[in-house]
């Protein structure tokens, strides 16, 4: 079951952090999603335009970033990416059951764990990253 879920974890990890995935790719990692959390057709679609959102603003900070010349530091960018999180865990709370959610934040935390075990998630060589909060 853990080997289940951890993979559509990553599955699902990859659509929210694409560049530009398919819609058919993208609308099969939101019903793989779906299938996770047990959710209601109504829920799927208002947590699919609250994953939406959260991508457009994680691309939106990403060109803004590439944009201006500079390169945030980690931490800033960690900053921003949990502040993203958060927002999205706000908007999710009316739309989700306690269950669902707690299930929701289980699979965002094994997202930062692999983003982090595969070198997408952690500082750059030489950096410092910040103490583990739990």
């Amino acid at each position: 079951m853990k080997a289940t879920v951890f993979a559509l974890a990553v599955l699902w990890a990859g659509a929210l952090f694409a560049q530009t995935p398919a819609p058919p790719q993208q609308a099969a990692h939101l019903d793989k999603l779906a299938t996770l959390l047990d959710l209601t057709d109504a829920q799927k679609t208002q947590v699919q335009a609250v994953l939406q959102e959260e991508h457009a603003k994680m691309r939106a900070a990403h060109e803004q970033a590439v944009a201006s010349g500079t390169k945030p530091d980690w931490q800033q960018m960690q900053a921003l990416h949990q502040q993203i999180q958060q927002e999205t865990l706000q908007k999710l709370t009316p739309v989700l059951s306690a269950a669902q959610l707690q299930k929701f934040q289980t699979l965002q935390q094994m997202r930062g764990e692999m983003m982090h075990h595969f070198g997408h998630g952690g500082p750059p060589a030489g950096a410092t990253p910040p103490p583990a909060q739990n």
